[in-house]
């Protein structure tokens, strides 16, 4: 007989536990907008819904305010997959495609629900680039109608002359250009040191984002212009979904449709009240006047002939889709 006794291999029991548990997929989700904005909020609760739908199995880290990847990044770091999904404002893409300023020209979808149906045409174009990409968006929310911030009351076409004014996109630039302003693209987290260093005189922006940005500290009237309805869109990339199983996939995409439906009411909910805090804080909120309102109607055709000499066939017809489906 063998002089040698073999000894059983003891395993800590902590260990045993965790070998035989399944570990949770955690991602990380970029966003630019800081915890104020009702669109990080509705991300913030998406990755909660999907927590508790999957009951911890995937957890996704929303990190706001551009404070994991600035906005420009966002794309192409959730397409590398050095980011598992992000928030962005689609329009600034519009450099790739014409389609993805559809929903900054004026005219085009001036109420709630102009937007949705817009959106709902648009939406499988949209997802055919993101696609091309290895990108899947989850769900899109618009923002409230865009107006314009400035210090003094705008009452004559001639004061858009040399006026610098906050643009977040190059839609917007161009539009702030056909006014005889100046365009400035400044990110939303920049925008109080921009009005104190006098790098912008105004900004066309939401009801929604002057509220969030606390408009009243810098700027004392609010046109409400109606401009046009912008959207966010929020993806993931299209590898991180496929490593997914079945159940889980299917908790994530239903939970981004609860995000989508909330977050069109959280906009029209947070326009109302964000319209009220800005008068309460000492902001006139006017309409413009007629000759403002003709200068802004001249500079939106403008805007939109430019558009349309741009964009494509099928873009152009999913305009058209648009429009009547809102007439049947």
């Amino acid at each position: 007989m063998s002089p040698f006794r073999f000894k059983p291999l003891l395993i800590p029991l902590s260990v045993l536990a965790i070998a035989g548990t399944a570990q949770a997929t955690e991602w990380n989700m970029a966003t630019p907008y800081g915890d104020a904005s009702f669109h990080t909020q509705n991300v913030k609760q998406f990755a909660e819904d999907v927590a508790e739908a999957t009951d911890g199995e995937l957890r996704i880290n929303v990190h706001s305010g551009g404070s994991l990847v600035a906005h420009g990044e966002i794309k192409p770091s959730v397409r590398r997959g050095t980011v598992e999904g992000g928030e962005i404002f689609l329009s600034i893409l519009s450099n790739e495609d014409p389609i993805f300023e559809i929903d900054t020209l004026p005219g085009v979808a001036g109420s709630y629900d102009q937007a949705m149906a817009l959106w709902e045409t648009t939406r499988p174009m949209i997802e055919e680039l993101f696609a091309a990409e290895g990108l899947m968006p989850l769900y899109a929310v618009t923002w409230p109608a865009q107006g314009l911030y400035t210090r003094e009351e705008i009452t004559d076409p001639e004061q858009f002359e040399g006026l610098r004014v906050r643009a977040p996109n190059i839609n917007t630039q161009r539009f702030v250009q056909n006014l005889g302003g100046s365009p400035t693209e400044t990110e939303e987290s920049d925008i109080p040191t921009a009005f104190s260093t006098g790098r912008v005189d105004a900004m066309i922006t939401s009801s929604a984002t002057g509220n969030a940005m606390t408009a009243w500290d810098y700027l004392s009237w609010y046109t409400e212009a109606n401009l046009w309805l912008p959207k966010n869109i929020v993806f993931i990339n299209q590898r991180a979904f496929d490593r997914l199983d079945e159940a889980t996939q299917d908790a994530l995409l239903a939970a981004a449709a609860q995000a989508e439906a909330r977050g069109w009411q959280m906009s029209r909910d947070n326009n109302a009240a964000s319209l009220q805090a800005l008068q309460d804080n000492g902001i006139s909120v006017v309409a413009p006047n007629e000759a403002v309102a003709e200068a802004l109607q001249a500079a939106g055709a403008q805007l939109f002939a430019d558009w349309q000499a741009r964009a494509s066939a099928e873009a152009l017809a999913l305009l058209e889709a648009s429009r009547a489906s809102l007439e049947e």
